[in-house]
């Protein structure tokens, strides 16, 4: 033991306590077999046969989660789908798997240097909550990163794809995005919402030539411009005010947005409110500034 280098007590408990030998993976053996209602034992090869009489007869066009309903209807069989599926692909009956096909692909966020207003749009949606009739509420706002200017937002008890084109619309017109060139240089980055990755969306993307980026899965850093609005929206406004009806909480927002707009000042735009520095940006009156976004 001195030369071993190893505690007495170690060397006296292996003694007592050989350590066994482990097979396998590990984890908790397959039985081999299921059990019908009444508690009998139905072997896997039987299990098998079942499924080739269901695939042969009338169910040659079910799957696995559609074959396992039949066997516990049929058969009155305790099993899950898991297993059938297991089964099902020993015997080689799987069908086939569809492949999705995505007529918009994803395009993912990515760095941009940006030099002027009208290039990079950030979009998402907040919710508040109306106090009396104890529901939610959204709203659907889109920042030009620029600027800062809240360039279009939506208020309403539901929020859909229509909702959120709609709206960009407005902010795309209001903007004159209609009448410049490059038109095609807007680009609209959001997260991966429902409104977001709708049929709707994309075609009205695509039917105006904006560039729609997505950002990854839990990385709002990306969309940090419009967080940022958010979280102020949430502070000078929500948290100021207790909303005890819609038109109340709308006709607030609605106030507030125009204040930021207008009025609030931006020590990232020099002091200026967005309104301000978007008029001397067009007039050449601002110094260049560039943004990585």
């Amino acid at each position: 033991m001195r030369i071993a280098q190893v505690h007495r007590s170690t060397y006296y408990y292996r003694l007592a306590h050989p350590p066994t030998q482990k097979t396998g993976t590990g984890g908790r053996p397959i039985p081999g077999f299921s059990r019908n209602k009444k508690g009998k034992k139905i072997k896997d090869e039987t299990i098998k046969k079942y499924l080739l009489y269901l695939i042969d007869s009338k169910a040659e066009v079910y799957g696995y989660r559609k074959l396992t309903r039949c066997l516990q209807r049929k058969y009155k069989l305790i099993i899950n789908k898991k297993k059938v599926y297991r089964l099902c692909k020993d015997l080689d009956i799987l069908m086939p798997q569809r492949e999705k096909k995505q007529k918009y692909p994803r395009r993912l966020a990515r760095n941009h240097t940006i030099t002027g207003s009208n290039q990079l749009w950030q979009l998402d949606i907040k919710y508040g909550y109306v106090e009396s009739s104890r529901r939610f509420f959204y709203v659907a706002s889109a920042i030009d990163v620029y600027d800062r200017t809240i360039v279009g937002y939506y208020c309403g008890k539901t929020c859909e794809a229509k909702d959120i084109t709609k709206m960009l619309q407005k902010a795309l017109l209001k903007r004159g995005i209609y009448e410049l060139e490059e038109n095609n240089s807007l680009i609209i980055r959001t997260d991966n919402g429902p409104q977001f990755i709708s049929k709707q969306f994309q075609e009205f993307c695509s039917a105006l030539q904006v560039i729609h980026e997505r950002i990854p899965p839990k990385s709002p850093n990306l969309n940090a411009y419009i967080e940022s609005f958010h979280s102020v929206l949430e502070r000078e406004c929500f948290q100021r005010n207790e909303f005890l009806t819609f038109e109340q909480a709308f006709d607030c927002i609605d106030q507030y947005i125009k204040f930021y707009n207008e009025d609030r000042y931006h020590g990232s735009l020099y002091d200026y409110s967005p309104k301000e520095y978007y008029k001397k940006w067009l007039a050449g009156e601002t110094q260049p500034m560039k943004q990585s976004m």
